[in-house]
């Protein structure tokens, strides 16, 4: 195993805390290099099929599909352009360095991560009201108040994203970042970005759990019309809780390490840095997996558009199952 490290580290090559790309790369690394790569084509690939298929189908035109459609642009765009930057300016290299390559990929990081946050918060609204408010659902949940939604979603990531990283001192007394930026960027935006919306999200998603038993047991027990509208609500609620807890399994070790890296006077070790943004970019390559895996109209319209039927046919009206 630490012979594995030794060679991984060896991708890199450590200056004054910085880890810079080796000029020549072992086997292991050609290996890493081509996995990721493949892994920022798949992650491209699953989510330009979810995108297509809300578009594409008339059945997926819902307040929801339409969330998870921006959040799968999102996700596209961490394959197309947070993938190939991280692996030419890692986050170890980049920790300490304030060039402009630098300041782009921590602004596309900062970016996505914090718009899949908004978006997820977003739907977890959609959901309570869905769940919890159904006679009320469509009248709160339309067109306009979507969009707005994604308005807002984006607008402030993009904010965030240039000014946190516009924040980051140049100066030369700072070359291991003063002590605003430590604060800035170790505790207040992990904490306004990540834990508390995570926290908000989950006392939801306990809330609707709580509301859905209930309903479940109502129509059981009053055999009330309208089950099937309500099991199918509750089924979308349960896949878009996965999809957060997707997301915490892979970004919450990344804001851990923001969180705690100022501890100790030595620099953390490159694979373990490497390790923890890399999952969290993971998060945006396996939500295509999961919308195919738990929803049946997804897992339709994906076979639909691989399958090259899309191409011979019109299939926007078809109804999916």
């Amino acid at each position: 195993m630490n012979d594995t490290l030794t060679e991984f580290n060896t991708c890199f090559e450590m200056k004054h805390l910085n880890y810079k790309p080796s000029t020549s790369y072992p086997p292991l690394c050609v290996i890493l290099y081509g996995f990721l790569t493949f892994l920022s084509l798949v992650t491209m690939c699953g989510n330009f099929l979810v995108i297509l298929s809300v578009i594409y189908f008339k059945q997926m035109h819902t307040p929801t599909n339409t969330l998870i459609l921006s959040l799968a642009v999102a996700d596209m765009l961490v394959g197309m352009f947070a993938f190939p930057l991280r692996m030419f300016y890692s986050l170890s290299a980049c920790m300490y360095d304030v060039g402009i390559f630098c300041k782009i990929r921590d602004s596309f990081d900062i970016l996505f991560s914090l718009c899949s946050i908004m978006h997820l918060c977003c739907i977890s609204v959609d959901r309570y009201h869905a769940v919890c408010q159904p006679l009320t659902y469509k009248s709160k949940i339309n067109g306009r108040v979507v969009f707005i939604m994604i308005a807002v979603s984006w607008g402030v990531s993009v904010f965030v994203a240039i000014t946190v990283v516009q924040t980051r001192s140049t100066n030369d007394d700072c070359q291991d970042m003063c002590f605003i930026d430590v604060i800035m960027a170790n505790i207040v935006a992990p904490l306004l970005s990540f834990y508390l919306p995570i926290l908000i999200m989950l006392c939801i998603y306990l809330k609707i759990f709580v509301v859905a038993q209930r309903q479940v047991r109502s129509i059981q027990a009053k055999m009330k019309p309208g089950a099937t509208v309500s099991k199918m609500e509750r089924k979308a609620t349960k896949t878009l809780a996965i999809v957060l807890g997707v997301f915490v399994f892979c970004w919450a070790p990344f804001f851990l390490f923001l969180t705690f890296r100022t501890v100790g006077n030595n620099p953390a070790p490159v694979h373990v840095i490497e390790t923890v943004a890399w999952l969290g970019l993971s998060n945006s390559t396996l939500n295509p997996f999961i919308y195919g895996f738990f929803y049946s109209w997804f897992r339709s319209a994906f076979k639909i558009i691989v399958s090259g039927k899309i191409l011979k046919g019109h299939y926007i009206n078809l109804k999916l199952h």
